[in-house]
């Protein structure tokens, strides 16, 4: 019997010929923890007696949630980190680096057919350069730290195949709000979910990652796509050349196979408050907002800088809406610096801020008030996410975000560009 691309990964990893059911003992490939987990990490890591990393290069410790520091219990968890990282000659990345999922892109940790870990639900981004990529808990890392090892169930897999021609002023976020709005909060809870298809084959890689980043959104283990000649041309783009991975064979058994045309696609948007709560942007038009949202692991990419970048070009945010915009690493912010995206944002009234986990986070910055409304292009709409549990998030692409806070209302890209 054939296998998934999770199969053979798993299998790789762990020397078994594994599937879908099977417990298996792994050796993991790289694995991060962030700030908002890292003090259980370390303090279960202390617990277990830890004194050295099983592979120190294969370690990133990354300050990204709380950065800057705006809370001194958060001051004390960096200065730990800190302590930690250069103990144990870890890899170690500094507030103003950026989003810990986009660094480890960066950083050639992430790799087709690789196996990688982090202490963050999102840690499935990765999937779309073809790794099995999944988040996992704090004692968890500890034991990966000390190890290198770990073990998983071999989840069944979900086969989403999406066809068709983005129509104009429609985006990978778009197509990752339908999915999630049909299958649900739970459709895949501990399932892979694989995606391909001509329309998923026509992606930029960037736009990939903003598929695989929310498939944790339909309760998955991971998102994965398998590698193709873009993946390795985006890995050579960044200096790395790893033309390597899995591949699903013919008669690989999926527990799912779902189909998506996109031809007739629409803006889509993930209202209050929940993710699954999907629905075409025309309908909640019309909601004054107060927050735009721009940034974060999802869509804090220079592909989505520079598409909300070229409609706010020479123009101005409504008047009382404030718009912050985080792009997702240190490289892309200087991207985006000298191609004059950056300024582009500036001019239209809007705040750049470091490469941080920010408002999307809710933690230090971004904070709504009772009774505010945010258009966020990033990935969760919980109550009380972004500050005020009375506050509400509506989640949808870079440039549905970018129309909506020049018009102060969410608005159709489509509609609102045409007149």
């Amino acid at each position: 019997m054939g296998k998934t691309v999770s199969e053979k990964i798993l299998s790789r990893a762990s020397g078994k010929d594994a599937y879908a059911g099977d417990i298996v003992v792994a050796h993991v490939d790289a694995a991060m923890m962030h700030d908002g987990m890292a003090q259980l990490v370390m303090n279960a890591f202390n617990e277990m007696g830890g004194k050295t990393l099983w592979d120190a290069k294969r370690v990133a410790v990354v300050i990204d949630h709380v950065a800057p520091s705006a809370y001194e219990s958060f001051s004390e968890v960096h200065k730990q980190m800190r302590k930690f990282a250069f103990t144990h000659n870890a890899r170690f990345y500094e507030v103003g680096s950026g989003v810990c999922h986009q660094l480890m892109i960066e950083s050639g940790l992430v790799f087709p057919g690789g196996l990688i870990v982090g202490s963050d639900s999102h840690t499935c981004t990765y999937g779309a350069l073809g790794a099995f990529a999944t988040g996992i808990g704090s004692t968890e890392m500890a034991a990966v730290f000390l190890s290198g090892k770990l073990w998983f169930k071999v989840p069944e897999t979900i086969k989403i195949t999406v066809e068709g021609e983005l129509p104009p002023m429609i985006f990978p976020k778009d197509v990752i709000l339908k999915i999630v709005g049909t299958v649900k909060a739970d459709g895949a809870t501990y399932k892979a979910i694989e995606f391909n298809g001509s329309a998923i084959r026509a992606m930029h890689t960037e736009g990939r990652l903003t598929l695989t980043n929310m498939a944790v959104e339909m309760g998955a283990k991971t998102g994965i796509i398998e590698p193709d000649e873009k993946t390795y041309s985006f890995l050579r783009s960044l200096g790395f050349k790893m033309e390597s991975g899995f591949r699903s064979d013919e008669d690989a058994n999926f527990s799912e196979s779902l189909k998506f045309d996109v031809s007739g696609l629409e803006p889509m948007v993930a209202c209050p408050h929940a993710v699954d709560n999907v629905k075409p942007v025309k309908s909640v038009e019309g909601t004054e907002i107060d927050q735009a949202f721009l940034g974060s692991c999802t869509n804090g990419r220079l592909e989505d800088l520079k598409a909300a970048a070229e409609i706010m070009k020479g123009k101005k945010i409504s008047r009382g809406v404030r718009m912050i915009v985080t792009p997702a690493s240190q490289e892309i912010y200087l991207q985006a610096l000298k191609s004059g995206i950056l300024e582009i944002f500036v001019k239209a009234g809007a705040l750049v801020s470091n490469p941080t986990c920010g408002a999307c986070f809710g933690g230090h910055m971004g904070l709504l008030a009772p009774g505010e409304v945010c258009i966020s292009s990033s990935n969760r709409n919980f109550v009380g996410r972004m500050g005020s549990p009375e506050a509400e998030i509506y989640l949808a692409s870079p440039v549905t975000v970018a129309v909506s806070a020049l018009a102060g209302k969410i608005v159709d890209p489509v509609g609102y560009l045409e007149d």
